[in-house]
């Protein structure tokens, strides 16, 4: 068999050079499209599930939440494993599914579970899919600093305002680049409109909390109207009664009493505020700071991602297009861990493939037959490099230190077929 192959390529041996050249191009174009990163996931297919529900013990949680939505999700075809997690104000429902199920087949497949549960679901209590990510997406982490800050203690207000511009400039521009999943916020405070009620107030109007409650929610919205047909023009009418300032927060009227309105600050403090925050975000171990995680999709090029992220995030800093001179300043990028994983794991292929190429040209004693073993050491890693695009592996630590180690056994092979 061996033999029939040998003399069917030295008499066809154009086609056989042709054949090599086309495989030489195929192979540089796959080693190019390569997905590269520091190390491969081996995540499984994973959807989960979060519930947020602030003020709720865990036992409520596992008992309104969780259980409802891991009865609905029960007998989801391709799923091996359910588990869930009940935190205050959390429910955290994991779902694993076999490795060939497509995660967003199996995403759909839950959020048809989902909206049938979701009715079920106590008030104001919205179940929502988790990113599609991985444990490992993280894969470039920022906060947003003014030039010459340094260790300087941020204001509560300071804080207040750069969240709001990591929530609604940050966030959008980079949540928009190709490959990112999610952006996580992390640190300063959510800021807020609160109601602080005076329960001897309510008791004097003779008005309950949920009225005070009823009212707000009835005055913070607007409202169409239908249109209005005068001669050859129709009007729309409009009622505005979204809230635009604090004053107009203090300005609703909770009750009517004798024609006399009552309104909210008459039994309540209205006044800016911050969500309840369970952690911060500290800068250099010293000083509150603001920033983000991104997060890339599952699957992803982490090396191609962070560089579109890296490119996003000079164009924002060059232009200045964030409020009163905020810059980003990175101080995690994956790029660096996946250029340094890689240029050891190149290093040490380069080495080894030399290393290969003297002892042949020594040890045979025969340039051609040594050209022909080395030809196995370039075509061999590039069909390789086709394979593994096709299988969907990554270039990383594991898969190119395995390369590096199969040269030995290619060699071995190739020498043992030119010594016959």
């Amino acid at each position: 068999m061996i033999q029939s192959l040998i003399r069917a390529a030295l008499e066809q041996r154009l086609v056989l050079v042709v054949i090599s050249v086309i495989l030489l191009a195929f192979g540089v174009d796959a080693a190019r499209k390569l997905s590269v990163d520091a190390f491969p996931d081996v995540t499984n297919v994973q959807v989960q599930i979060a519930t947020e529900a602030p003020g709720r013990s865990p036992e409520e949680i596992e008992r309104l939440i969780t259980v409802p939505l891991e009865i609905a999700m029960t007998g989801l075809p391709a799923m091996t494993e359910m588990r869930s997690l009940n935190k205050p104000g959390l429910s955290l429902i994991t779902l694993v599914f076999s490795d060939a199920t497509d995660v967003y087949f199996a995403r759909q497949l839950v959020m048809e579970r989902l909206i049938e549960v979701r009715g079920r679901m106590p008030e104001g209590v919205v179940p929502v899919l988790g990113p599609v990510s991985t444990g490992l997406g993280e894969v470039f982490q920022y906060t947003l600093d003014k030039p010459g800050d340094g260790t300087r203690e941020l204001t509560r207000e300071e804080l207040v305002q750069r969240r709001i511009a990591q929530d609604w400039v940050v966030r959008p521009l980079l949540r928009s680049i190709p490959g990112v999943a999610e952006i996580n916020s992390q640190g300063g405070f959510v800021k807020q409109y609160q109601v602080r009620v005076n329960p001897d107030r309510l008791r004097h109007y003779n008005l309950s909390l949920n009225q005070v409650f009823q009212s707000v929610a009835d005055n913070n919205a607007n409202a169409g109207g239908g249109v209005l047909n005068q001669h050859a023009e129709q009007y729309l009418i409009r009622s505005i009664g979204l809230v635009r300032s604090i004053d107009d927060f203090r300005n609703i009227v909770v009750k009517t009493e004798g024609g006399t309105p009552v309104y909210l600050r008459d039994v309540a403090v209205v006044e800016e505020g911050a969500a309840v925050r369970v952690g911060g975000l500290l800068k250099d171990g010293v000083t509150e700071s603001v920033g983000g995680v991104v997060m890339m999709l599952a699957g992803g090029n982490a090396k191609q991602i962070v560089g579109r992220i890296k490119a996003r995030v000079d164009e924002i800093n060059a232009k200045g297009m964030l409020p009163g001179g905020l810059q980003i300043v990175p101080y995690y990028d994956r790029s660096e861990l996946v250029d340094a994983a890689l240029a050891t794991v190149v290093k040490v292929l380069a080495e080894g493939v030399l290393f290969v190429v003297v002892v042949l040209f020594l040890f045979l004693g025969d340039v051609r037959s040594s050209l022909v073993v080395i030809a196995t050491l370039v075509l061999t890693p590039l069909l390789t490099f086709m394979a593994m695009n096709q299988l969907g592996i990554s270039a990383n630590l594991m898969s190119l230190g395995g390369l590096a180690i199969a040269i030995g056994l290619m060699v071995d092979g190739s020498v043992v077929v030119v010594e016959n």
